[in-house]
């Protein structure tokens, strides 16, 4: 039955064969499809714009799950002889752009380089041949990669040849993200993520909890595929703009196209999309021969678009890169199924609520078996949920640490009002499926012979019903926060990898030992006055050692000050403040030679003037070893 029953819903809707005469006498004309249809799509057009607001206003560029582990040559470092290549360590495999490196020389001028490449056997490695000669100065790296969880990743470095020196022109302008293209994708994630789960809970309340004729799902189960794969084409649209920081127009070049199908996260938004039509054409074709599938085979073809269907998320998301990356796929394929069975399915029964406001007209079976549905989907949630936090996080630590472990602490606080509103609905639905069972039947009065006693009167409507639909409504609120931080989730770095970055930043280099760097923000407060100044202290050993300082304007840029002052200072041993006396050497600051007489962790800070009134002070440790 419930193989037929869902074909039946979908392919010919509420249609029946014959036309019946109720209590109430024949039924009104049907109305036309537009008029159909209209009120069908309001619910998904209003529900989306509850949480467009959180979305907007979160959406910042997308951090990825790979994560740089070092750069060689190192960022601030100072070479005798130019380098031959340029390679970045990620702590997962990455994928390389068209344009993934740009080189500029001491005077700001794009140099010309070869093709982006891996190194040899590494995937998790991006590499750049340089020319063969270079001049000295100081270089500037910008560098852009995908990340293999679908996500792009930038940054940039510096490195000097021979002797720092400041850039006498205007700074290169790195690649930011397009506020247009990130918001785009951002909201067509999430119309992904809701049209999912409105259509696939959609199709699991009609086969499981059999809904009467007269909820009319057939309309929003067309809305909800015909949202999937208008979002599902704009995602594939902008996928090439997303991975280049580029405007949301260049996605309709051919050139644009023909490297999002060369990519996987490409090919698995085709492989949604041909599914997506071959699943409307199946039903096209069913309806129109009015053929209805048996139940095994209607099944078995439901479960299987599902799972195909989940699994292009899953696959291209944060299950696809780190430990345990089989494991991974199987549990969030699972998370992905049960949260669109509980979600989607709530929504089809909050539908279903407004669509048959008589208490008579919703059989208590109805809730009762959602009731049943949710139940076990949240079993499956809990315990893919845990592991995958597991997997994400790596320690308690990156709970609190980390924007992941916040992000999640919030998605679990919406998850415990959700669960509250379920626990409410299934209150009050077994509230009225007890009043259902003891409403007596009422007999017919037969047609002839004596008249049969008078039936007590009918009970007053059960106050059940309208409690089981505010706290429905309650449970649906909470299921949309919940899948909106899902989507930030999504396209936030997981902790464990921001934990491992942190650790490899942290460790110490083998080899020839390198200068200490320490780098320090700085806010003066006023207009421009943001920057960075970045303090290298070279060996960043006891003795003598040199002092370089240059400063990074807001758009982090080499600039220019007025006037700086270092000074160290050790306070567990009470030594200093000791002036390096740095003088400005026509665009960054250096004292040849500076004696550090202890070993320990000092305190170097940096007064910046930037004007004739605006200067600030800023401090922060520096490890000096023997």
């Amino acid at each position: 039955m419930w193989g037929r029953r869902l074909t039946t819903v979908l392919c010919d809707g509420d249609r029946r064969p014959g036309r019946r005469q109720g209590p109430r006498g024949p039924r009104g004309p049907r109305p036309a499809p537009r008029a159909r249809l209209l009120p069908a799509l309001r619910p998904f057009l209003l529900l989306p714009a509850l949480l467009l607001g959180l979305l907007l206003g979160t959406a910042a560029p997308a951090s990825a799950h790979a994560v740089l582990r070092s750069t060689d040559p190192a960022d601030g470092s100072v070479l005798r002889t130019a380098p031959r290549h340029v390679t970045l360590t990620f702590t997962e495999s990455v994928g390389l752009l068209t344009d993934s490196f740009r080189i500029y020389d001491p005077g700001n001028r794009r140099i010309r380089t070869g093709p982006a490449e891996h190194a040899p056997g590494r995937s998790d490695t991006a590499r750049v041949s340089l020319p063969a000669r270079l001049a000295g100065g100081t270089y500037t790296v910008a560098w852009r990669v995908v990340s293999a969880d679908s996500h792009p990743v930038s940054g940039a470095l510096t490195f000097s040849v021979g002797k720092r020196t400041a850039a006498p022109a205007a700074p290169p302008t790195d690649r930011g993200e397009n506020q247009a293209t990130t918001a785009l994708h951002t909201i067509a994630r999430y119309l992904a993520y809701l049209s999912l789960a409105l259509l696939l809970g959609t199709a699991v309340f009609v086969a499981y909890c059999r809904p009467p004729a007269t909820a009319h799902l057939r309309a929003p189960v067309l809305a909800a595929a015909a949202a999937l794969l208008v979002s599902s084409a704009a995602l594939y649209l902008l996928r090439a703009p997303y991975e280049e920081a580029a405007a949301p127009t260049t996605g309709f070049s051919l050139s644009a196209l023909t490297h999002t199908a060369t990519t996987r996260p490409g090919r698995l938004l085709l492989l949604r999309l041909a599914l997506l039509l071959l699943a409307a054409a199946v039903m096209t074709v069913l309806r129109k021969r009015r053929v209805t599938l048996p139940r095994p085979a209607g099944l078995a073809a439901a479960m299987v678009l599902a799972t195909a269907l989940s699994l292009t998320w899953s696959a291209s998301d944060h299950a696809s890169a780190g430990i345990q990356v089989p494991a991974a796929l199987v549990s969030s394929t699972l998370h992905l199924l049960a949260m669109a069975a509980w979600l989607g399915g709530l929504a089809a029964l909050l539908w279903t609520l407004r669509r048959t406001p008589e208490p008579a007209g919703l059989p208590a079976s109805v809730p009762a078996r959602f009731s049943r549905l949710a139940f076990a989907s949240v079993t499956v949630l809990v315990v893919t949920g845990v592991y995958q936090s597991w997997r994400g996080l790596g320690s308690w630590q990156a709970l609190t640490d980390t924007t992941y472990g916040r992000t999640l602490l919030a998605k679990l606080a919406a998850v415990t009002a959700l669960l509250l509103a379920a626990a409410c609905s299934r209150t009050w639905t077994a509230r009225l499926v007890g009043a259902a069972a003891a409403t007596p039947a009422r007999v017919p009065e037969p047609a002839t012979g004596p008249p049969l006693p008078e039936l007590p009167p009918a009970p007053p409507a059960n106050p059940a019903l309208p409690l089981l639909r505010r706290s429905v409504l309650l449970e649906a609120t909470a299921g949309l926060l919940v899948l909106a931080l899902t989507t930030l989730l999504t396209s936030t770095v997981p902790g464990r990898a921001a934990t491992e970055s942190v650790q490899a930043a942290a460790a110490p280099a083998t080899g020839i030992p390198t200068a200490s760097v320490t780098t320090i923000p700085f806010d003066t407060g006023a207009a421009g006055g943001q920057g960075k100044v970045q303090i290298t202290l070279d060996p960043g050993r006891v003795g003598t050692n040199s002092v370089q300082a240059v400063i990074y304007g807001p758009d982090g840029g080499l600039s220019t000050v007025p006037d700086l002052r270092l000074t160290l200072t050790l306070p567990a041993q009470r030594v200093g403040p000791l002036d390096t006396k740095v003088t400005d050497r026509g665009g960054y600051w250096s004292a040849p030679s500076f004696t550090v007489p202890l070993p320990g962790t000092w305190t170097v800070k940096a007064t910046v003037r930037v004007s004739d009134l605006d200067q600030v002070t800023v401090s922060a440790p520096v490890r000096v070893t023997r």
